[in-house]
């Protein structure tokens, strides 16, 4: 059994620590198809991308020698050191990428900006699996500072929504740089081919990758795994093949003293090819966003083992060409392949490109599924696609939309130079948001002093910032086309701000106890059987549309359930943690309240199941209420419930279950937003029209809570914020 699906279960991941050897070595074979077929395909694009401005080779191979220590050391730094070592365990129960380092914050600071948030969710298991240090005094102010400042926290998540955004964006860069430079090598054998059929050929590959996913990341890692594995034994055994030929001695050329002497010589526009430098571990942040998908270790061995010897030794290959050959610059990677191996590396070229297209694709999905699941995202449809791996997913929306903006960008831009300098960008932002909010973790998760926390911020950050201001350099030059991925920032928070101001409304609005309680047992109309389940975005309260519906309804169901649906600040919640239920009013009302957690990465339940499972929880609830205990009149009092397998025996209890005999009706508010007519233009803006078409063009709530047509009730309503 996987982690990921044992916490499914109920059960720690820590639980679930002792797996085979077999097992691990498994997953690190499927990491390669997943997670490094991005990384390991950067050489295709890395030096003609840094030398497409005006750099140029000297006779004394400074600039080649400069460059190539530059790519050895950001790989050791960047790839290894920060990200294997350090980022990938500060993972979040086994979830990583942005918004998981942003979930452990919100825990450990209440930095949360989740509405409905409960103080017995902290008793959630997920919770107690991450170490409570000791608070320091650096981790006291900090945290302090965050909750009692709510600017503080929207800046934090406006900052997080940037590094999220661009992480969407390289998941459309990514296909069309690596599709395109691999195909774009036919024409050194075949020099009359036109640029259009180049196009044409990587648009259709595109639309075939786009086209599997589907299957679910299972399947297609374990059938684009060995593709890598080809690809990066072939590109070492190339660059051992061009070290021995041209130049032997290249191996020098790891000094540190070389960049130094690159960047005096080269000057500015050697800086400015610094951008290029990126592209060499532009995957590092797809490793750590994957990582969902498989398991930490498996991730560590693969590219420890294979990827990182692999990628170094492919890279001092190409520069010892380029040491011989100054004017193949801009063709230099397939001009390196020896004549009687080019076609067949050419097709494993190629296929790798679509395997590195892959991992870009699934951690955009778990990336979009936990904005999602946090209120940051318009809801879509979310399938998992594997019942081992529970972190594996499949978004058909995203899917289409990306597959859209790819096969756009490659025939509209065409020029992997130009889609180089608008990907080193997104990968020079996002990775600056990681290093940022990693420093967060260290001080106020790991509880480490200030020197620890600063020498992460100033050894890794510095590196960035360099490569930050190369890449913002290029910006005419292509790196502008990186700029429409703010769009996608901009969706995220006018959606996050919508919800938060719909939550608002609703508990400034919500029924008071004291209207209830006056209706008496019969709330003012006849009570028929059946269970009505008033679906809410309340924990606690009654919601206004159930006083609408007392005011316009003659009659309602004998049994009342407000069901909240919430997402908690952990990856998983298991079944045994799932509902807390509680009684709304005396109990001769027959209302009750029922909340149900879902992890960011859970998925809701089939709703025949959950209705059982709501009804058999209720049931338990009964069972085990101390009949002699006076039910206060509000309904803040939630216990925590499982299923209730036992024929029930109190009277209440049998009446329930005759009301689920008779049938369930659900009720949804279906509810619009509009601006008050004080608010300025930006707002009126953003919620009228932004938010209206969001709200109208995304998933219907009755569609992501699997709902049944000939079941349903919507009560509208217009609120303003």
């Amino acid at each position: 059994m996987s982690a990921a699906a044992a916490t499914e279960q109920g059960i720690t991941r820590q639980a679930v620590r002792k797996v085979s050897c077999s097992t691990v070595l498994t997953l690190a074979y499927q990491s390669l198809g997943v997670i490094y077929g991005d990384l390991s395909t950067s050489p295709l694009y890395v030096y003609k991308t840094a030398f497409s401005g005006k750099l140029s080779l000297k006779e004394n191979d400074e600039e080649i020698y400069g460059f190539l220590c530059f790519i050895f050391w950001t790989l050791t730094l960047v790839a290894l050191c920060k990200y294997i070592f350090i980022v990938m365990s500060a993972d979040d129960n086994g979830e990583g990428g942005t918004f998981a380092l942003y979930s452990l914050l919100c825990r450990h600071a209440r930095l949360s900006i989740l509405p409905n948030q409960l103080a017995m969710d902290e008793n959630l298991s997920a919770y107690a699996t991450t170490a409570r240090s000791e608070e320091t005094r650096l981790s006291s102010a900090l945290r302090s500072a965050f909750e009692k400042n709510p600017k503080y926290r929207t800046g934090l998540l406006i900052f997080v929504l940037i590094g999220s955004c661009m992480a969407i964006g390289d998941g459309v860069f990514t296909p069309s740089i690596s599709v395109l430079s691999a195909v774009s090598g036919m024409r050194i054998k075949l020099p009359g081919l036109h640029e259009n059929y180049v196009v044409v050929i990587s648009c259709c590959i595109l639309v075939g990758l786009f086209s599997l996913q589907h299957h679910g990341t299972h399947r297609v890692s374990f059938a684009f795994a060995p593709i890598v594995t080809a690809w990066l034994l072939s590109i070492s055994s190339i660059g051992v093949y061009n070290v021995l030929r041209w130049n032997p001695r290249i191996y020098r050329a790891l000094s540190p003293v070389y960049m130094l002497k690159f960047l005096r010589g080269a000057g500015v526009e050697g800086w400015k090819s610094l951008g290029g430098v990126v592209l060499s571990i532009a995957g590092v942040e797809t490793m750590f966003a994957d990582l969902g998908h498989l398991s930490c270790l498996s991730i560590k061995i693969a590219f420890t083992c294979l990827v990182y010897p692999c990628l170094v030794l492919a890279y001092m290959g190409e520069a010892a060409f380029l040491s011989r050959h100054h004017g193949d610059i801009q063709r230099s990677f397939y001009k390196a392949i020896p004549e009687a191996v080019f076609w067949p590396v050419f097709i494993i070229a190629t296929l790798a490109a679509v395997v590195g297209s892959q991992a870009v694709i699934s951690a955009t999905f778990s990336l979009v599924s936990q904005c999602y699941a946090l209120n940051c995202f318009p809801r879509v449809r979310i399938v998992h696609t594997s019942s081992k791996i529970y972190g594996q997913i499949y978004i058909p929306e995203i899917n289409w939309i990306l597959m859209c903006l790819c096969v756009t960008l490659t025939v509209g831009v065409r020029d992997t130079n130009m889609l180089g300098h608008a990907y080193g960008l997104s990968v020079t932002t996002l990775m600056f948001v990681t290093t940022c909010l990693m420093t967060m973790v260290i001080v106020m998760v790991w509880k480490q002093q200030i020197p620890a926390a600063a020498a992460f911020l100033l050894l890794f950050g510095s590196v960035e910032l360099l490569y930050m201001s190369a890449c913002y350099s290029r910006v005419a030059a292509g790196g502008w086309i990186s700029f429409p991925s703010f769009l996608f920032m901009g969706v995220m928070y006018v959606w996050n701000y919508g919800t938060m101001m719909k939550h608002h409304h609703d508990m400034e609005n919500k029924v008071s106890m004291e209207r209830i309680l006056s209706l008496g047992p019969s709330l003012g109309m006849i009570r028929v059987p059946g269970i009505g389940l008033v679906y809410t975005n309340l924990a606690a309260g009654v919601p206004a549309i159930f006083g609408h519906l007392v005011a316009n309804l003659p009659a309602f169901h004998q049994v009342l359930v407000f069901v909240c649906v919430k997402s908690v600040q952990v990856p998983y919640v298991g079944e045994s943690e799932r509902f807390l239920i509680g009684r709304v009013g005396p109990r001769e009302y027959g209302m009750f309240r029922c909340v149900v957690r879902y992890g960011y990465r859970n998925t809701q339940q089939d709703i025949f199941d959950f209705e059982n499972k709501l009804v058999s929880g209720i049931i338990g609830f009964i069972e085990s209420e101390d009949a002699s205990v006076k039910v206060p009149a509000s309904d803040e009092m939630l216990v925590q419930v499982q299923q209730f397998e036992k024929p029930p025996v109190k009277p209440e209890s049998l009446q329930i279950s005759a009301a689920r005999e008779s049938g369930v009706a659900y009720i949804l508010g279906h509810s619009h937003a509009k601006a008050k007519e004080p608010s300025s233009v930006v707002r009126k803006l953003a919620i009228n029209a932004v938010l209206a078409f969001l709200a109208k063009n995304c998933r219907e709530p009755d569609v992501t809570l699997n709902v049944p047509r000939s079941s349903l009730l919507e009560v509208g309503m217009i609120y303003y914020v």
